[in-house]
């Protein structure tokens, strides 16, 4: 099934993002590129914030967010009650965060996993269903308020 993938970083994960970008399109998938569109340095949460917004507004259907760490991306996106962003550096993580958490934005740390292993997660947390269950009740209670 072709989803709609939103995509973003900073210029740490721009080289990842822009291989990404072409692995999701070579699945069929629509992908909506939040940027950055280069080296350049650039501040992620001007990259974070929209495409958090269209996850939540339910424009697109995931989101995958690419920087050095993946930290400051995943802190950022998760400041919105509806996003579950997970910081993965293992295939076995994402599954995981799908599985478990229910998680609808993978955040990759380029500086940390090779290209393949980020084709991987990728790969893996989008074919991955969110299990449901003794699980939904865990997500249900994760919202601040």
């Amino acid at each position: 099934m072709a989803l709609k993938i939103a995509i973003g970083g900073d210029h740490a994960g721009f080289t990842y993002k822009r291989m990404l970008t072409e692995v999701l399109k070579s699945l069929g998938h629509e992908v909506l590129d939040f940027g950055p569109d280069s080296e350049a340095s650039v501040d992620y949460p001007d990259h974070v914030h929209p495409l958090a917004k269209a996850v939540v507004n339910k424009d697109a259907d995931f989101g995958v967010l690419i920087c050095g760490s993946g930290n400051g991306v995943a802190i950022t996106a998760n400041k919105y009650q509806d996003i579950r962003a997970a910081l993965c550096w293992t295939p076995e993580l994402a599954k995981l965060a799908r599985e478990h958490n229910d998680a609808n934005v993978l955040c990759i740390p380029a500086r940390f996993v090779s290209e393949d292993v980020a084709k991987e997660m990728l790969t893996t947390f989008l074919k991955t269903d969110f299990e449901g269950g003794r699980h939904q009740n865990r997500v249900n209670k994760i919202a601040a308020c």
